[in-house]
């Protein structure tokens, strides 16, 4: 049976763009994949630990068997278990939200899901298709039709650098551009990523 693993990270929960998009996703992946279970896991609700000195200690000890550990050793399980993972998450000042990046510090693990070698960091995740839906009240990247600039965006890049990190290199990113500029644009976006979606 087919697993989707889908990961929310917006305070707004069900009612933001990026969660309402990433809904009709996972719908449509399952409608793909008759009988796929969804695991849901909303980080706003339920916000995974941040590193703490037991943690950190744990890690340059090599102690995978700490309990300092357990949380991290879970989530990755449930990644591992994954075949596909949606990612819902605004943009927070044009990077990853806080929840959304103490859900990336729990599994992106030495010697767990990544080993360091004389060439770089080697992923041991296999890899797997990862669908990132993310919201931004601006526009990041293209100019608005209003004329307004392009905003910075860091949060792009930097998933596609940490989760490759671990193996996960087949990203596929959705944006919603232009959140917080009105009705207008909100329908254009949400109509852009339906067609995105197929």
């Amino acid at each position: 049976m087919k697993t989707i693993l889908h990961i929310s990270a917006s305070p707004r929960g069900a009612a933001a763009y990026s969660r309402i998009a990433s809904d009709r996703l996972v719908a449509a992946l399952v409608g793909r994949s008759p009988g796929a279970r969804v695991i849901a896991r909303d980080l706003a609700a339920a916000p995974p630990p941040l590193v703490d000195a037991a943690f950190s200690a744990a890690i340059l000890a090599r102690d995978a068997a700490s309990p300092a550990l357990a949380v991290s050793e879970a989530l990755i399980q449930e990644l591992e278990g994954a075949d596909t993972v949606v990612i819902a998450t605004p943009m927070h000042n044009y990077t990853v939200p806080a929840v959304l990046k103490a859900w990336l510090d729990q599994i992106v693990r030495i010697d767990r899901t990544f080993r360091s070698t004389p060439a770089g960091k080697m992923g041991l995740l296999a890899d797997r298709p990862v669908f990132v839906v993310m919201a931004s009240g601006g526009w990041f990247t293209e100019a608005a039709q209003e004329g307004v600039p392009v905003q910075p965006d860091f949060l792009t890049p930097y998933l596609r650098a940490v989760l490759g990190t671990i193996g996960l290199c087949d990203l596929r990113c959705i944006p919603l551009e232009g959140m917080a500029r009105g009705p207008d644009s909100v329908a254009r976006a949400m109509a852009g990523a339906a067609a995105a979606l197929g």
